[in-house]
């Protein structure tokens, strides 16, 4: 018996543009995150390994969410889409496991060209792998095919995008700066995935007769992110009232850490005695907290 394959037309703007936008902001928002556990991994290193953990768990799940918003957009003519749980929850994992190996690299051996380039090499890659992770957790009626030189094109901006994501790290701590830089890494990130799914083609074998697994899908991919973005929630938390967040970068840099009961966060900072008080007998009293 033969079976005939037959080419589908593919969509990844099932919803119009509010897959790719929010895409793009969980991308964005992973990234300012990680940048600012970055930043204060680097000015507080007895907590370093914590904010280093958090700042790869952030950017991981926001890489992670991004990818999947985004999935919620594609579809396939004729066919139904699912998705193997196994498959996705792996991606997850995996996602976070390559990033956190480039953020320690960075975080404790620091951003010289060769460290930066085996870091970013070995997270692009792995963010890749995440990707195509994800792709291969796809089941529908038919066979998906990749046009390799797109393949190729997708990973080259994979690594390209971590690279520059953990030399921002620890290049970049003015909070508007990493803001800013976080913009661009979402660009790098969501282009990734968009340029993977421009090598992607569906071959079906039989007819469905369904352009859309619609409400199915859609709640299963839902119930997928929900951990991702309480993680992120979560995160969220900690960085906007973590005492750098709060007083401001400028002030900061006067401070000095007493206790640090916050994930590695001060509470309490006693300021630097001014310039201008500095033949006074008597230390300064005043105290900044949270």
């Amino acid at each position: 018996m033969t079976v005939t394959a037959t080419a589908a037309t593919v969509s990844d703007f099932y919803y119009g543009a509010v897959t790719p936008v929010a895409a793009y902001l969980m991308a964005c928002l992973g990234a300012a995150l990680g940048l600012r556990c970055t930043t204060r991994s680097l000015r507080r290193p007895q907590h370093r390994a914590r904010w280093l953990a958090l700042g790869a768990v952030s950017i991981g799940c926001g890489i992670w969410t991004m990818h999947f918003i985004a999935m919620i957009g594609f579809s396939v003519e004729g066919a139904l889409v699912n998705y193997d749980t196994t498959k996705t929850i792996l991606s997850l994992f995996v996602a976070i496991a390559v990033v956190a190996i480039g953020v320690f690299l960075v975080g404790y051996r620091g951003g010289s060209p060769l460290n930066l380039g085996v870091a970013g090499t070995v997270t692009g890659l792995g963010v890749a792998a995440m990707h195509y992770l994800g792709m291969a957790a796809i089941h529908t009626n038919g066979s998906l095919h990749y046009d390799m030189p797109t393949v190729v094109l997708s990973i080259v901006i994979a690594v390209a995008a971590a690279t520059a994501a953990l030399w921002a790290a620890v290049s970049i701590h003015a909070l508007w700066a990493s803001l800013g830089a976080s913009l661009v890494m979402g660009v790098a990130v969501t282009g990734m995935h968009y340029t993977g799914m421009a090598a992607v083609s569906v071959h079906l074998t039989n007819l469905a007769g369904s352009s859309q697994s619609s409400a199915d899908l859609v709640a299963f991919l839902l119930v997928m992110l929900a951990g991702p973005l309480v993680v992120l929630l979560v995160a969220a938390v900690i960085v906007m009232f973590d005492p750098d967040m709060m007083i401001g970068e400028a002030e900061t840099t006067m401070l000095e850490p007493v206790t640090a009961p916050l994930f590695g966060g001060d509470s309490v900072f006693p300021p630097k005695q001014p310039a201008q008080s500095a033949q006074s007998t008597q230390p300064s009293q005043g105290h900044t907290s949270w």
